[in-house]
């Protein structure tokens, strides 16, 4: 793994890119994006042969890094098998890939439909509620993040919903909680549970609980910041949604298959939905798939019904290969057990020990290796280091604190004013000491916009 520089080659694949490439998320012409040669484990590198330790596995997918060769040589062999087949037809990679996941998920979810990703995962998630409960809305929280379809990017609860946002897609956000940043004035973890319970459940009741189909929670929010729910939550609006004859739908696109040292984040939690969507770390992002996981009562409604929703690739052979690949390695690997145990003995640690030598550093919080810290001009007043939404130059403390840690061989997950410390779920305890190191070189950048 010795990167050999080619600029020429890096010229023009850069060039290429920039003549036709149209990317997400991006004013086109205030771009820069790196051009790479390759990637292997927990690092990538680009055409002058600089390496980067990538702590943010992708965008939070690459659960067990780049190029693992059983994972490579399963896509292989399914290649050379059967490429593709239509969805319709009983396939053996697609039945298998079913299969195990349906074993690892809670409860009764045993049911299975493939997606491309986790956005179209949600889409039908949503739309399965509402033929179900034969209900409109759905509930969902700001500070979060479920895709950049239609459906799904209405209940996204941060502002890339808002050039999007029709107004009459039938969602309607509430406040899921936040300590740290209390939207109820809570000062425990059990005050801002109740608060946050005792909210959602008036949201329900004026928004009129025989109009709600669902209510769409990521089990531990992502990009939007990483906050791990206080006890109890979750098993609270199990017990609304129980009551209200409402749909519970789990988003564990992000946070699913070993990012938070489990299978699925549900079982911290000890809490069943009823339909979960997952993607990314299904097959460590190597070819695209989601789904949604559907519990029983669900699937009954569609037993002699039909579903009005397909996709052509649904379960596509070579993605489902890789999940199988995937799944058998984080199992055959301890994977899941290594995201647990380095959380708990090196990251949480060590973030911590970080958080005492800098001031720009509010809190630590996470599990597994999915963490993140939040940056601030002031701990007292916990004032972000940058606006909500910042660009431009109101967003430069957080640019340094990111060119910063590039420099120093660490790729950073950098989201408004937070970085998050999101891994491989198999990177070795050395690696991670490494970027660890590098990460706190770089908030001595942040530490100097702090008062």
């Amino acid at each position: 793994m010795t990167p050999q520089p080619n600029p020429e080659a890096g010229a023009a694949v850069k060039a290429a890119d920039r003549d036709h490439v149209f990317h997400s998320w991006s004013a086109q012409e205030l771009i820069d994006p790196l051009a790479v040669a390759g990637a292997e484990g927990s690092y990538f590198w680009d055409y002058d042969g600089r390496r980067y330790l990538d702590f943010s596995s992708g965008l939070v997918y690459t659960n067990i890094g780049y190029q693992h060769p059983k994972v490579v040589a399963a896509i292989q062999e399914q290649a050379a098998k059967m490429t593709t087949f239509a969805p319709a037809f009983a396939v053996e990679a697609r039945s298998e890939a079913a299969r195990l996941i349906a074993e690892r998920t809670p409860g009764d979810l045993d049911k299975i439909f493939f997606t491309n990703g986790g956005a179209d995962a949600v889409e039908h998630a949503i739309r399965m509620a509402r033929l179900h409960t034969g209900r409109p809305k759905v509930l969902s929280a700001y500070r979060s993040y479920h895709g950049g379809t239609q459906q799904a990017v209405n209940v996204t609860g941060d502002p890339r919903r808002w050039a999007s946002d029709s107004g009459t897609a039938g969602v309607v956000h509430f406040w899921a909680p936040y300590l740290y940043r209390s939207r109820f004035y809570a000062e425990t973890e059990e005050q801002e549970c109740a608060r946050a319970l005792e909210h959602l459940e008036t949201t329900i009741r004026f928004e009129g609980p025989s109009t709600i189909a669902a209510i769409i929670l990521e089990t531990v929010p992502g990009t939007a910041g990483i906050m791990v729910p206080p006890p109890g939550y979750l098993a609270g609006v199990r017990e609304l949604c129980d009551t209200y004859g409402i749909v519970f739908v789990l988003d564990e696109v992000m946070a699913g298959f070993g990012r938070t040292g489990e299978w699925f984040a549900a079982d911290l939690f000890d809490v069943t939905p009823d339909l979960l969507t997952f993607a990314k770390g299904v097959n460590s992002g190597y070819v695209p798939l989601g789904g949604v996981a559907i519990s029983g009562a669900i699937a009954e409604t569609f037993g002699k019904r039909p579903y009005p929703g397909g996709l052509t690739y649904s379960g596509h052979p070579l993605a489902c290969a890789a999940a199988v690949a995937t799944i058998n390695v984080m199992a055959e690997e301890g994977v899941v057990e290594n995201a647990a145990r380095l959380g708990a003995d090196v990251v949480g640690p060590e973030l911590r020990a970080l958080a005492e030598r800098h001031p720009s550093v509010g809190e630590v919080r996470g599990t597994g290796m999915f963490w993140a810290l939040e940056l601030v001009r002031d701990r007292e007043t916990r004032e972000p280091l940058v606006p909500y939404n910042a660009a431009g130059e109101a967003n430069a403390p957080m640019a340094a604190f990111a060119a910063a840690a590039k420099k120093g061989g660490l790729w950073p997950f950098v989201n408004m004013n937070r970085t998050h410390v999101v891994p491989p779920c198999n990177i070795g305890e050395a690696e991670l000491k490494e970027g660890l190191a590098a990460l706190d070189a770089a908030l001595s950048v942040a530490d100097e916009h702090t008062r």
